[in-house]
């Protein structure tokens, strides 16, 4: 029996390629910016910084390379007009997800801790903020910048096979 040629992608699933190929791109930037926000921190408490002082310095450093690798390789291929605007915006945005990360925190801590004492232990407030917090800011963050900042079409393009690579 002859096998068919694959057949080139088409519509929805053209659609579902692409934006699976942002989101990989997006999570890996976001990892790397964590690593380094990180690291720069502990760096900085352990060299006598003060802590809110590090923390500032560390995520300036790690939001100002999260922008840079997510314009110029995750979003590469979208809207790259007024640099100084997308970057004011970006950290704006990322104000906005740290909020939703601290508004399910309090909501956990202060309000429902108050009925149940067990959520206002350390372990509860990684869950709230670290995981759920973490996870509606970045899902905030992922369709706030390629909406707002780095204005992606309806169609994210998927990559020829020789530009995969890239």
């Amino acid at each position: 029996m002859p096998q068919n040629p694959p057949q080139p992608a088409t519509g929805l699933r053209t659609r579902l390629l692409g934006l699976a190929r942002e989101l990989g791109k997006f999570g890996t930037v976001g990892s790397i910016a964590f690593a380094v926000d990180l690291v720069i921190f502990n760096i900085l408490l352990n060299s006598g910084s003060e802590t809110l002082t590090a923390k500032v310095i560390s995520t300036v450093i790690a939001t100002t390379l999260a922008f840079f690798g997510n314009r110029f390789w995750t979003w590469r291929h979208g809207d790259h007009t007024h640099m100084a605007r997308q970057y004011t915006t970006f950290f704006v945005l990322n104000a906005i997800g740290l909020g939703i990360a601290l508004i399910c925190l309090a909501i956990s801590h202060y309000g429902l801790g108050q009925i149940w004492p067990a959520l206002q232990s350390p372990v509860a407030d990684n869950i709230s903020g670290q995981l759920v917090g973490t996870a509606f800011g970045t899902l905030f963050r992922f369709w706030s910048y390629r909406r707002f900042v780095f204005r992606v079409g309806a169609e994210p393009r998927v990559p020829s096979p020789s530009s995969a690579a890239q």
